[in-house]
């Protein structure tokens, strides 16, 4: 065995640098939106272009940016956080689809009908939560009856 008392390798002596906090209070609505469809458009383009439709990848990354913008946004972002992906969703899906199927309407129609189906319970899902969020806020931020009866 080597001689520890002499090796500076043998004190552990580490400090770990600080990891940086993020100033501020969280995202603000234009980071959410641009975040949340940038996430969205990327991972269903590539699903639509890979498995020529939509999912499950689809689906989780909804929940993911809905989940994301509630707990990295400030407050009074809620509405923002819930209504955006449902609507970014539908645009990339439409984008794909006439990119994909050209100006043929019924096909179009039919196309982006079953992109939208095929999502609808995680949509469904990411929509309730973020709707959730929103209200409970809002109801948080309403002073209470007793107290402006009280007044």
């Amino acid at each position: 065995m080597a001689n520890t008392e002499n090796n500076p390798r043998s004190e552990v002596n580490m400090t770990l640098p600080k990891k940086p906090t993020i100033p501020g209070p969280g995202l603000k609505k234009e980071g959410i939106v641009v975040l949340q469809i940038l996430f969205i458009a990327f991972f269903t383009f590539a699903e639509m272009f890979i498995r020529g439709g939509a999912g499950f990848l689809s689906g989780l990354v909804l929940i993911v940016v809905t989940y994301g913008g509630v707990a990295y946004g400030r407050t009074g972002t809620r509405y923002v956080t819930a209504v955006t992906p449902p609507l970014a969703y539908a645009a990339t899906a439409l984008f794909y689809t006439i990119m994909n199927d050209g100006l043929r309407i019924s096909r179009v129609g039919v196309d982006f009908m079953a992109s939208l189906a095929s999502v609808a319970p995680f949509l469904l899902i990411a929509a309730a939560y973020g709707w959730y969020q929103f209200l409970n806020e809002k109801a948080k931020n309403r002073p209470s009856k007793r107290k402006v009866a009280a007044a």
